[in-house]
This record gives structure tokens, C-alpha cells and sequence, in this order.
């Protein structure tokens, strides 16, 4: 059976680079567009990176906080790209969509826990 392999695949140099850049950008722009959550959680960093770096805390401080609300941002597309995977392959009802799709809620959670125990840290000393 022959190998069937994207034709961008074979890109190289600034063209691969401007591909994967108006690529990752249209996959921002869908996010924004479909997910509700995802549109929840840019809100939210557009709120808490600029409060992270007018807060008198240190720059590691300011990083580790940045950094935390950011991992939001980015285990929210993981999980956009799982759930529309899934419902890609079959709107059925089925344990194991709902297990991918539940554990990669999980992450979400999980990442803005993260955010509460860094901001509380860095905050609280």
C-alpha cells in the first residue's frame, strides 16, 4: 500500500516557515470562532498578562504567571483539536470519544488550577 504523505510535507525553509504560520494562524482564528471556551480564555489572558506585568513581582514572578495563563491557552487547542477529531470521525455516542473528550477537558481543568496555584504563590510569597 503506498504511502500517502502531504504535499506540503516536502517545504522547505521560508516557505515551510510561512505555511506553518498562516496554518497555526488559521487554526487560531477557528478556535476563536467555534469554541466558546476558547474565546472565555483569551478574555481572560487579555486581562491577566497585562494585570502579570504591572503587579510589583519579580520577573520570574512575571513569567511563571504569563506562562500559566498562556498553558491555558494551549491546552485549550490540544482539546479543540481532540473534540473535533472525535466528533470528525463520528457523532455517535461512544465511550471512548467520550473518554478523549473528557480527558482532554480534564487538561483544561487541570491547566487553570495551575493558574490559580501560581498566581496564589507568586502573589502570596
Amino acid at each position: 500500500m503506498e504511502q500517502i504523505e502531504s504535499p506540503y510535507k516536502g517545504k522547505t525553509g521560508l516557505r515551510r516557515l510561512l505555511n506553518a504560520f498562516g496554518y497555526s494562524l488559521a487554526g487560531f482564528r477557528a478556535a476563536y470562532k467555534h469554541e466558546d471556551a476558547f474565546r472565555q480564555e483569551v478574555l481572560l489572558a487579555f486581562v491577566l498578562i497585562p494585570l502579570a506585568l504591572f503587579l510589583p513581582v519579580s520577573g520570574i514572578g512575571k513569567a511563571l504567571m504569563i506562562a500559566s495563563v498562556l498553558l491555558v491557552i494551549i491546552v485549550e487547542l490540544v482539546n479543540s483539536a481532540i473534540e473535533a477529531t472525535v466528533d470528525r470521525i463520528s457523532l455517535d455516542n461512544h465511550d471512548l470519544a467520550k473518554r478523549a473528550k473528557d480527558i482532554g477537558s480534564s487538561a483544561v481543568l487541570v491547566s487553570l488550577v495551575n493558574v490559580l496555584v501560581v498566581w496564589g504563590l507568586v502573589l502570596l510569597g
